[in-house]
């Protein structure tokens, strides 16, 4: 049965950096789905109460999540997700109607069938200029014919004090049948950059992590051995009282050579020329600047590095660099484990707009 909190579902849940930030601004996740066995893996280990389903959601219908959970539509209050984009890059077919996009089909299908007061879906930039503007209007329009007031934005994440630079869209939509105009959704407005909060840096977010060295391998469950150095670095330490997902990737040594001349904040472009187009240096070879946010974590890691130390960045340090807190685990091989994180929505971001949506929903329950 409900309880007190606002009840949200995620239909592409990941390992659960979107769901952790709804989870911090006070929702109740009861259910996550994704086809991922790992990730869903990661996602159960950290939202134990919840109900994780790893299964493609084409095969997951409205009755399977009710009678799973226990529940009824109208307890369902948010639904959130970001289903993949592989048909939207088509030329001339209406995008819901591409086979390549089932899953983002079957995100509308549960929306219109469940009709919760709020949808919050995520997606890649680029989405939102395709076809000039086409397939975002395309979305606007799926939902709009559902009954939701639909609101799309890009945001950015180290405005919301993430330390890394990256941009995801949203599209939000009200249910006009639970919620009236005046409860109208409001994305989040900046908190950090010039005026306000300054950014947080790279050196910020990880620089307490710095003692590993970049030869030896510590294992995956550390003590602290650094005091927290910023206000970052306490809130990330917050509940925890060891670092996990901290075992480093031991290079050899011509490839820590050869990171050694790429300076903080530089990339391949600083290195000597007969170096940078030999197979050992990829284009994308940067280094993290100390000073800044960080570029955006990928899913690979192979050619970014640490600001100061000669290697990847480890899994925690990805994670801080994403605003998962310390005490939020990740299972699995490193390699899973680093494309879990990189795949994530900061949660930290994901809070912002999860507070949004707690006042647009408001006393409506």
């Amino acid at each position: 049965m409900k309880n007190n909190k606002l009840v949200a579902i995620d239909l592409f849940c990941g390992c659960g950096g979107f769901s952790y930030g709804f989870q911090q601004a006070g929702f109740d996740m009861v259910l996550g789905i994704d086809m991922w066995k790992d990730a869903t893996v990661t996602y159960q280990h950290n939202f134990p109460n919840a109900c994780v389903i790893n299964d493609d959601i084409t095969n997951i219908s409205e009755d399977d999540i009710l009678s799973r959970l226990g529940m009824n539509a109208d307890d369902i209050d948010v639904i959130i997700g970001g289903p993949p984009c592989q048909g939207f890059s088509v030329s001339g077919k209406r995008m819901i109607d591409d086979p390549r996009n089932k899953l983002y089909k079957s995100f509308v299908g549960l929306v219109d069938q469940i009709r919760p007061k709020v949808f919050v879906m995520e997606n890649v930039p680029g989405l939102i200029r395709l076809f000039g503007g086409k397939v975002k209007e395309q979305v606007l329009n799926d939902f709009s014919s559902l009954g939701y007031r639909v609101k799309v934005q890009q945001l950015s994440s180290d405005d919301y004090g993430v330390p890394q630079q990256r941009k995801r869209v949203f599209f939000v939509g009200v249910n006009a049948e639970k919620i009236s105009k005046k409860n109208e959704f409001e994305f989040p407005k900046a908190e950090y950059g010039d005026g306000m909060k300054p950014y947080v840096t790279c050196k910020e977010a990880i620089s307490d992590l710095d003692f590993v060295p970049d030869d030896v391998s510590l294992g995956e469950n550390i003590a602290y051995k650094i005091p927290a150095q910023s206000e970052y670095q306490n809130l990330m330490r917050k509940g925890s009282h060891s670092i996990k997902n901290h075992s480093i990737t031991i290079h050899k040594e011509q490839t820590k050579k050869i990171i050694a001349m790429v300076p903080d904040g530089g990339n391949y472009k600083d290195l000597p020329i007969e170096l940078q187009n030999t197979r050992k240096v990829h284009i994308a070879w940067t280094r993290m600047n100390s000073e800044k946010p960080c570029f955006t974590i990928d899913t690979g890691h192979n050619h970014h590095f640490h600001y100061k130390e000669n290697r990847v960045p480890t899994v925690r340090e990805s994670a801080r660099i994403q605003s998962f807190p310390d005490k939020f685990e990740f299972i699995g091989i490193k390699t899973s484990q680093l494309k879990q994180v990189g795949n994530a929505v900061p949660p930290l971001m994901a809070r912002a707009i999860a507070k949004e949506v707690i006042k647009t929903i408001g006393d409506t329950r």
